[in-house]
Formats: C-alpha cells, structure tokens, sequence
C-alpha cells in the first residue's frame, strides 16, 4: 500500500533506549493511560515469557504533524523530547514499559503513590514467571529498598527500573550483586574454618554457603536472561510515513482495523475532526457523566452510533464517517441512479445532532434504570449495553414522527426489546442487527402484521427455552429475569416494602453451601437467585435452609402477606411449598426450578408476549361469547357491591392482587392514574374468572347474587367449565371434546342466568 511500510521490528533494548531519549510522543486524541499497576506487570512477565504482545502503530514524525495533533510526551516523561515517531496505536504498552523500567517520580496515575516494580531472581530463574514479577505501592520501607542496592541483593529483588539505565546499568547492578554474595560465601568459608566452630554452626554455615553459591549462579543466570531477551527479544511495528495528510491516515486505521489492530473509532474521529474545529475529547468530557451506565469506550461511540441510525439507519465503522461535516456520501437509487448527499453540512449541525445524541442516550438510560419500566436498575444488571444504540434512535424516531397511537408504539417497542434479549440478538453482529431492527421496527408501527422477525422467533421459541442453564451472573438473559423480578415489584422479605433497588443483589433462595455440599450443578441458577438486600439476606436467609426461614416468614406474617411477597419474586404457591418440604433433596431443587420456571415464562407471555392468537372463526365466536359473559358478570357486582363497600366485601387477598394489577398498569401507562380505578366497576377489569365466582359464592355476598344464581354450587360448578374453555382458547391449549361441550353448555346457563 502507497505511503504505508510493511511490518518490521525493533528488539527490546531499541525501544527502550528510544522511550529513554524522548523518541516517542502520543497525539492529543489518544485517550489517558488507563493500565493499572497489574496490567503492567501482566505485559512485563508476557515479554520475558518471549510472548507477542502487539504491533505498534506509528506516525513518523515531523514538526507540522507534531503540532496538528497536539502531541505531548509519554506520561511522566519529564526530560527534552526528541520526536521521531507519533505513537498512533501502543500508547498504553509503551507507557506501561516506562513506568515500569524508568520509574518516574511522580504518582501512578490516578493514584497518590508512586508504583514500583520488582522482580523476584530465584522465581525467575526457576521460571515461575507468574510468580516472579510484582509490583508495591511506595512506602518508607520500599523507598529505601529502591535506593539501596545492598537490601536488594540480600533480598535476591531486582528493581525493573534498573533495565531502563540500559545495557551498562545492567552490567553494573549484577556486578554489585554478584560481590555481594562472593563477599558472603567467603566469610561463611573462614567462618567454617576455624576450629572453634561447634558442630551446630557448622551446619549453619554450610547452609549459608550453598545459599551464596545458588544465588551467584542465579546472578549469572540472570545476566544471560537479560542480555538475551534485550537483544533478541522483538517488538513488531508499522510505520507510516511523515508526508502523508491526517485524513489518510485515517483511512490506513480503518484498514489496519480490519486485519485485526484493535484501534477505537472515537479517537479516529477526533482526529478527523479537528480540522473542522470540533474537539470530541472536550465535548465528551462535558457529557460523561450523565451517560455513566456502561464502558464509557463504549458508550461515547454509541453517541455516534444514535446519530448515524437516525441519519442514514446504518452505524457501522465506515459509515460514521459519513457524520462528518460537508463528507459526501454516494447513494444509490433502486433505478441505478446515483445521488451524492452531505448528511452534516457544517460544525454546528454536528454538535447539534451530538447534543441531540446525549440527550436521547440520557433519556433511555432512564428508561431502561427505570423500575416500572424496564427494570435494568443499575449498570451490573443491563442484559445488552450494546442494544443501548437502537433503543435510543427508535424512541428518538417515534418522538419526532408525533404518532397518535403513542401507548400501542410504546408497546411495540417493549415486546421488540424483550424479544431481542431472549433470543440474544445482541451477542452478535451488532452493527447490521441494529440497523435492521431500526427498519422493522418503523414497517411495524405502520402496519400491525409486519412484526419483527425477532419478536416471531421470541414468541415461537420462549415456551421451550431453558431458564434453568442460566447461571452466569451478568449474562444477558440472566440479567433479564431479575430485570423481570424488579418490575412485578419484587417486595423485601424482611419489611414487605419495595426495596431501595440501587442496594439489591441477587442472593440464593436455596443456599449456595447445600448446592456445592451435594454437587448441584445449577445451585447458581437465576431460578435460585432473587433480588434482596443486604441486610435482608442477613436476616431472613444467612445461608439457612428455605424449610426453616420461610417458616419464620410465615408464622411472623400471615399466610396471606406471606404467599404475597414471595409471589412479587414470582415464587408460586406451588413452589414454596416445594421449598418447605423437609428433608430437602436434590430433586426436590429440580421441583422447585422446574415450577419457579412456569411462573416466570408465564408472567412473560402474560406481560411482553400478551399471547394474542389469531383464533379459527368457531373458537372467536366462543371467545366473544365469554368475553361478553364476563363483562355482564362485571357489571352485576359493580352494582350489587358499591364503591364504599367494596373493601369489606372483596376478600383481601383478592384485593392486593387487583390492587398490584392495576399499579403495574398505571406503571405501564403514564397516562393512568390511581384516580382512574375509584370505582367497583373500574376495579372489576383486573379480577380473574375465578374470582368473580369466590367474590359472589363468599359468605359476605351470597346474600346479594342469590336470588338471580339460585344454586351455588351449581354456579360453581358452570364457572369452573367456563374457565377451563375461556383458558383453553386464550392460551392456545390442548382441550378435550368433553370440556369443549362442558363449556358451551355453560355458555348457554349463563346466557339464560344474565338476561
């Protein structure tokens, strides 16, 4: 490629005799060194371990492109720099090789201390590489180990620093090392020697013999080590030349890029931009914290990414640079015709599509913490940071597009998001998906029938998903669930009440010590976890059986608060039983997953999927049937039962039921209020079948339904064939020629009963 040299390579004791002479400088819109002390220490035993750690990417210098990009020296660099080369990609080794080989005087960054780096010479000559290189934060003690050789020789440490005095500081310190120990060996000897010596000294002195004698061997051990590996060992490079425009070396990244140099698109468009007066470091330093809710690498390119979907729907690499101000962008027409388009006509443009960026980011950010909403209360707990960009640009969409049918859109965009998740979309291919998504969601919004293909595969496949192998904490799915457990408003266990959510965690329900004891392979399961606090973990769990402080739970609650709270942690009935059978057993935890499981899928069909079929015509006449049996049904207890005696009449299990109901509906549509369900017949929307038949057999209201019912048991008996045909086609069951009859028969009891 013109202007660009092959590959070539520097041995060790080059680079460090160019880091040492100021050789090296790095471009303003390199981001800060970011190595902590053990990532330095990491790179340092990989290059004595003889292993590749990377080419650099470097820019021949010359005074203009110096100036251009603002370059500064390596940090800490405190002497006269010489420029040679602008370091373009190796920042971070470099400076990770001067601090560990040239121990500047100044704090490690972002530390109050300076750092020092050591390696341990016996470890080292055993070859114990993990084990031989270390590094201390500095102290009065390590202060003077580092300025005083003779601790270091009689501790066999070798400061890395000396490595950066070059090959004669080198010589000079194992000289020293290597007398010190000489020196040793020889009083040891004469001590041997005299004949006053008793038996015991003897064996001291013949043990601190052979010591001075292995660790002159290892000095000279050390000295090939090092010899060695300065001259023979390689650091790789690629050097571009000085005359070439800052534009070009842009695109020589993209195309380095693509043969797998990890190089970051923020910091190439930074470069790019300078030249139109835009400085992305300084405007992004000004925003960082509002969008602190992933990798911040991450997230200041999907501010790009957002302006780029809405821009042009793609948000690749080679696209973004279409965001720059007066870049032509060809596009091509289905009739073969061409059209050349500038997207950013001018710098303010820019930054006003940036702000517009941020602050859609800022919005959805809110959203997706929100725990009415989506529930992804902090970041640990985000299924996908890397779905953030399409979530940002379609809500952006639907905000400037004004739809009327905001509630159905807003819908659309929940079942879109959970089904991403669940068939995890967004482990792949990023980029292309985000677009595609982009483009289905808007067909979507205009036409009902076209749904994404994702949201198909996520309603075809969810039923027979296993939740159970879920197990890695921080995992997409894993994440999701307990994501699903903050928005039934997952209650503490310890005071009832909704929990501070930024304090959660997820704790084992069946502990982690009987998992491990009885080699449970799924005791991790996100079906064994729920979120809790701290302090109620301490006080209801402390790594106890479930039989013994549910137990607790039940006897200092009630049966009702009870089942309640563990029913907002989608904890059935069912399977608290399951966890209080005693003696516990291993399929007894299968139970238990097994049946957490139903309740789970279960409040995702009912809540994301809404399980809307399209019916056969027979099956939509019964349904319509029941339907409008069950709004007669509403009706009549909304007038037997008046508003003020709705409490004392409705058993209050039922109560706090359609109570949760109808605040997860409020939640769900900011246009609800509490003052919108006042009313009996506004609350009688959220009872179920079965509970219009408990709220009129009652012993409170039999009284009140008699008269039309006549026989209750009767009622009972029609509402239970009712339910079991309305259940049936709503969920798309399997349902036998029996039930079928049974429920048209009590179709037809109720029609005659509600005239």
């Amino acid at each position: 490629m013109k202007h660009i040299e092959k590959a070539e390579s520097k041995h060790l004791d080059k680079i460090i005799s160019e880091i040492r002479e100021g050789k090296y400088v790095i471009p303003d819109f390199q981001r800060e060194f970011e190595w902590n002390p053990w990532d330095v220490n990491s790179l340092i035993t990989s290059i004595f371990m003889d292993y590749y750690i990377g080419t650099l990417l470097l820019w021949k210098a010359s005074s203009s492109n110096v100036k251009i990009l603002s370059c500064e020296p390596i940090k800490g660099f405190s002497k006269k720099v010489n420029p040679e080369h602008i370091v373009l990609d190796g920042q971070q080794r470099l400076t990770a090789m001067f601090f560990a080989f040239f121990n500047p005087d100044i704090p490690y960054p972002k530390r109050k201390k300076r750092c020092f780096f050591f390696m341990n010479i016996e470890e080292l000559v055993n070859e114990n590489y993990e084990e031989a290189f270390y590094y201390k934060w500095e102290t009065k003690a390590y202060k003077k180990l580092i300025e005083t050789p003779e601790i270091q020789y009689a501790r066999n440490i070798f400061p890395l620093e000396v490595i950066g005095k070059g090959i004669w500081g080198i010589m000079d310190w194992l000289k020293g090392y290597e007398n010190h120990w000489k020196d040793k060996k020889t009083r040891f000897e004469e001590g041997e020697n005299k004949e006053s010596v008793l038996e015991d000294e003897h064996q001291v002195f013949s043990k601190e013999i052979q010591e001075a004698k292995n660790n002159i061997k290892n000095g000279e051990a050390l000295g090939n080590i090092l010899r060695e590996l300065l001259n023979d060992y390689n650091l790789s490079y690629i050097e571009l030349d000085r005359d070439i425009s800052v534009s070009k070396v842009c695109d020589i990244f993209t195309h380095i890029n693509s043969k797998g140099v990890p190089l970051n698109i923020f910091d190439l468009l930074n470069a790019i931009l300078r030249p139109h007066d835009i400085y992305l470091k300084d405007m992004w330093r000004t925003v960082a914290g509002n969008l602190d809710y992933t990798d911040p690498a991450k997230m200041k390119i999907y501010v790009f990414q957002v302006m780029s979907i809405l821009e042009q729907t793609y948000c690749s690499s080679k696209y973004l640079y279409y965001l720059v101000p007066e870049e032509s962008k060809v596009i091509k027409h289905p009739d073969g015709r061409k059209e050349s388009k500038i997207l950013i006509p001018n710098k303010t443009t820019f930054i006003e599509k940036w702000n517009a960026s941020v602050n859609a980011i800022e919005r959805s950010i809110k959203k997706l913490r929100n725990p009415r909403e989506f529930g992804a209360i902090t970041p640990a707990f985000v299924p996908y940071p890397s779905i953030i960009p399409a979530f940002t640009a379609i809500n952006k969409y639907v905000e400037t597009k004004g739809y009327k049918n905001i509630l159905d859109i807003n819908a659309k965009i929940k079942k879109w998001y959970w089904a991403s998740i669940f068939t995890e979309n967004y482990s792949s291919s990023v980029e292309s998906t985000s677009a595609k998504d982009f483009t289905d969601l808007k067909k979507w919004f205009e036409d009902d029938t076209l749904e994404p293909e994702s949201y198909l595969r996520f309603c075809n496949e969810f039923e027979n998903q296993n939740l159970s192998k879920f197990v890695q904490k921080g995992g997409a799915i894993y994440n999701a669930i307990f994501n699903i457990l903050i928005l039934n408003e997952a209650r503490d266990w310890y005071t009832s009440d909704l929990p501070e959510y930024e304090t959660l965690d997820d704790h084992h329900i069946v502990p982690h010590s009987w998992g491990k004891k009885n080699n449970i392979s799924d005791i991790n399961s996100i079906l064994n976890r729920t979120p809790l606090s701290p302090s109620t973990n301490r006080h209801i769990i402390s790594d106890r059986m479930p039989y013994e402080y549910l137990a607790e739970m039940l006897e200092n609650n009630g049966e009702t608060k009870f089942y309640n709270i563990l029913e907002s942690h989608l904890i059935s009935k069912k399977a608290c039983d399951i966890l209080m059978r005693k003696p516990f057993t291993e399929e007894d935890f299968s139970d238990f997953l097994s049946e957490r499981e139903k309740t789970i899928k279960n409040f995702v069909k009912v809540n994301i999927i809404n399980d809307v079929i399209d019916l056969p015509p027979d099956l939509k006449q019964l349904n319509d049937e029941i339907e409008l049996i069950e709004l007669n049904i509403r009706d009549i207890i909304s007038t037997k039962i008046k508003d003020s005696d709705y409490k004392d009449n409705i058993p209050s299990d039922i109560q706090d039921k359609v109570q949760r109901r109808i605040q997860n509906t409020i939640k769900k549509n900011p246009l609800l209020s509490h003052e919108d369900f006042k009313t009996t017949r506004s609350k009688m929307d959220y009872f179920d079948l079965q509970e219009y038949c408990t709220i009129i057999t009652s012993k409170n209201c039999w009284s009140l339904f008699e008269q039309q019912f006549k026989n209750k048991q009767q009622l009972m008996n029609k509402f239970s064939q009712l339910g079991e045909l309305r259940n049936a086609i709503r969920h798309s069951r399997s349902v036998s020629e029996v039930a079928i009859l049974e429920g048209k028969a009590s179709i037809v009891w109720f029609k005659e009963i509600l005239k």
